[in-house]
C-alpha cells in the first residue's frame, strides 16, 4: 500500500474550518433543576433512530471497506467522525481532533519445522499464528505431556523438569469411564477447553520454550482460520518485548503428532487412559523450528471531542466505543455494522444530545470527552496507546463508559429486545452501579442483564473491549453491550440488521447514567477492589 498517498485523506478537513467557534461557558442551573424531568428529557430526546441510522447507514457501506486499522478505509472514518464533531461544535483536544499513534505490522514470510530432517508442511501438517516473537528454535528431545493441565488434584506435569524444552500436548481435556469431564467432574468442560489461552500460561509456568498442541481437526481449522493464520499481526510500535513474554505455540496434524512420537495417536490417547500415570513420553531426536518475519510501519488514529465542564474543570467523564472493523477478507467487505458501528454512532449521539444542553446553558458541571478508538480488533491497542499517552490525566478522568456492540439480539433474549448487558459497574465503584441502575428505573427501564459481570465467565468480555484499559488503571467502567450473534466478525454483520429503536433506548439509558455523573455535586468514588485477573 501507498502509505504516502493513503495518508493525504486527512487534507480533506481544511484547517480553518476545525477553528471551533468559541462558545461562552454557561453555569446555568444547580443541580436539582438539572435534574428536572422535563430538562433532561428534553435532551435526551436528540438521541434518535433515526440519526443513528444515518450515521451507521454511512460507516457501515462499501466506502470505508470495513475500517480495518491501519488502512484506507478507518482513515476515511476517522475524518467522518472527526468532521461531524466540527460540524456541530464540538471542540478537539488537538487542531484536527486525532490522536496519531504508531503501529507496525508483522507476518511470517517464511516457516519450517523438521524433526531428524523430515520436514513438514506449513498449512497442512501445521499452522500458527502471529502472536509470539520466536524466530528460531531447537530441541534435542519432545515430551507428550497429555493435555498440558495442571489443576488441584490433576497434574500433566507431575514429576517433571521440562524448562526450556519442547512438549506435545493433546487439544481439550479428559474425560472419565462415564464420560464426565476429570476437571469439572460433570458433563461440562471447563477452561481448559473453552480457549488455549490456559494451557499456554501453565506451560509458560513450566518453562516450556514451545508447545505442539495436536488439533485432529487441522484441514477444517486451516480453511476456518486461513485469514488470521496468514494476516499479519497488528501491535503498537515498540511493543516487541511483550511478544517475547509469549510462548510460541502451533496446531499440528495426527500425521505429525504420530511421526513425532514414533506411535498411532489411537496409541497414546489408550495409554495415557489406562495407566494415569504415564503421561508423558520423550522422544529424542533434532527438532528444529524457523520463522522468518516481514514488518511494515503505519500510522492509526483515535478521534477525540469534548466539552467543557462548568465546575469542576479538572474532571472529565468519558465516552468511548472503537469505530474500527476487519477490513476485506477473502474478497470480502466486513461491515462491522454492529460491532462496533453501533456503539461509535451512539457515541455520535451522546455528543449531539450533550452539546445541544451546553449550547442552552445547561452545560455539564464536568468535561464531557468523547473518544472513538481504533485498534479495537487487534488487542485494545488504540486505548491502550491511550492508557499510556492520555490526552487528560488518568486521575482525572471519573470513568468510561464503554459501547460495544449494541444494535442486535442475541438468542437468551429473542422474546425481549428490550435489555442490554451490563459488565464492569460494580467492579470499582459502587456509586457507578447504583446511577446507571437509578438511571434506567427513571428512563427506558428496560432489563439490565449481568451474566457477563461474573469473574468466571468464560467469554471474558469484561477483557474485550476498550473500557479495560481504563478500569485495570482503576477507572469505574462500564460496558454496554447486547451480546454476539450469528454475524459476529462475519461479512453478513450489516445495518439492515440493526434494531435502531432498540439503539436509541440504550444511547439513552448512558445518557441519564452519564448526566448523573457529570452534573452531581461530588465525583463518584472508588470504594471497591476489581476482583477480576487479567490473563491477557
Amino acid at each position: 500500500m501507498n502509505l504516502k498517498k493513503s495518508n493525504s485523506i486527512f487534507k480533506i478537513i481544511n484547517i480553518n474550518q476545525l477553528l471551533v467557534p468559541v462558545f461562552v461557558l454557561f453555569f446555568g442551573s444547580s443541580y436539582a433543576q438539572l435534574q428536572d424531568t422535563s430538562v433532561i428529557n428534553k435532551f435526551a430526546k436528540e438521541i434518535r433512530a433515526s440519526d443513528l441510522k444515518n450515521h451507521l447507514t454511512e460507516l457501515s457501506s462499501d466506502k470505508y471497506a470495513g475500517r480495518e486499522t491501519g488502512e484506507e478505509g478507518q482513515r476515511l472514518a476517522a475524518t467522518y467522525l472527526a468532521q461531524y464533531y466540527n460540524n456541530i461544535g464540538l471542540k478537539g483536544f488537538t487542531i484536527d481532533y486525532f490522536q496519531h499513534y504508531p503501529i507496525s505490522q508483522e507476518k511470517a514470510k517464511e516457516s519450517s519445522i523438521s524433526f531428524d530432517n523430515k520436514e513438514f508442511k506449513f498449512l497442512e501438517d501445521y499452522f500458527f499464528f502471529p502472536r509470539f516473537d520466536a524466530q528460531e528454535l531447537n530441541a534435542s528431545e519432545v515430551y507428550f505431556v497429555g493435555y498440558g493441565i495442571n489443576e488441584g488434584s490433576y497434574n500433566d506435569y507431575k514429576n517433571l523438569n521440562l524448562r526450556y524444552k519442547v512438549a506435545i500436548i493433546l487439544d481439550g481435556e479428559p474425560k472419565d469411564d462415564n464420560g464426565q469431564y476429570v476437571i469439572s467432574k460433570s458433563d461440562k468442560s471447563s477452561r481448559w477447553s473453552e480457549s488455549v489461552r490456559a494451557k499456554l500460561e501453565e506451560a509458560k509456568n513450566q518453562g516450556l520454550n514451545a508447545l505442539l498442541i495436536v488439533d485432529e481437526n487441522i484441514n477444517q481449522n486451516i480453511k476456518t482460520y486461513k485469514h488470521s493464520i496468514e494476516k499479519p499481526l497488528t501491535k503498537l510500535d515498540g511493543e516487541d518485548n511483550k511478544l517475547k513474554g509469549r510462548i510460541p505455540y502451533f496446531y499440528i496434524s495426527k500425521d505429525m503428532a504420530e511421526k513425532l512420537l514414533g506411535k498411532s495417536l489411537k496409541k497414546i490417547k489408550s495409554d495415557f487412559s489406562e495407566e494415569k500415570t504415564l503421561k508423558n513420553t520423550n522422544v529424542k531426536g533434532n527438532l528444529k523450528i524457523k520463522i522468518e518475519r516481514e514488518q511494515q510501519k503505519l500510522t492509526a488514529q483515535n478521534v477525540m471531542a469534548f466539552i467543557p465542564g462548568s465546575q469542576f474543570k479538572d474532571e472529565y467523564v468519558v465516552f468511548s466505543a472503537h469505530y474500527d472493523h476487519l477490513g476485506i477478507q477473502d474478497g470480502k467487505i466486513y461491515y462491522g455494522a454492529d460491532d462496533d458501528g453501533s456503539g461509535t454512532v451512539a457515541v455520535l449521539e451522546l455528543a449531539q444530545a450533550f452539546y445541544e444542553s451546553y449550547k442552552n446553558g445547561n452545560g455539564p458541571k464536568r468535561n464531557v470527552l468523547f473518544i472513538n478508538f481504533s485498534g479495537e480488533e487487534k488487542g485494545l491497542l488504540g486505548s491502550e496507546y491511550y492508557s499510556k499517552n492520555p490526552i487528560v490525566p488518568l486521575n482525572q478522568t471519573v470513568c468510561d463508559l464503554n459501547i460495544d456492540m449494541i444494535g442486535r439480539l442475541d438468542k437468551e433474549h429473542e422474546n425481549n429486545p428490550n435489555y442490554v448487558y451490563i459488565i464492569g459497574s460494580d467492579k470499582l465503584s459502587s456509586d457507578l452501579h447504583f446511577i446507571n441502575e437509578e438511571a434506567n428505573k427513571k428512563s427506558v427501564n428496560i432489563l439490565l442483564d449481568y451474566t457477563y459481570n461474573k469473574p468466571s465467565d468464560p467469554n471474558r468480555f469484561y477483557y474485550r473491549s476498550d473500557h479495560y484499559n481504563f478500569a485495570k488503571n482503576n477507572i469505574p467502567v462500564i460496558f454496554y453491550f447486547t451480546g454476539v450473534h450469528a454475524d459476529y466478525h462475519k461479512p453478513t454483520d450489516t445495518v439492515d440488521k440493526i434494531d435502531f429503536n432498540k439503539m436509541e433506548k440504550i444511547t439513552r439509558l448512558i445518557f441519564y447514567t452519564a448526566w448523573d455523573i457529570a452534573n452531581r455535586n461530588e465525583r463518584i468514588k472508588v470504594d471497591k477492589v476489581n476482583d477480576f485477573k487479567s490473563n491477557r
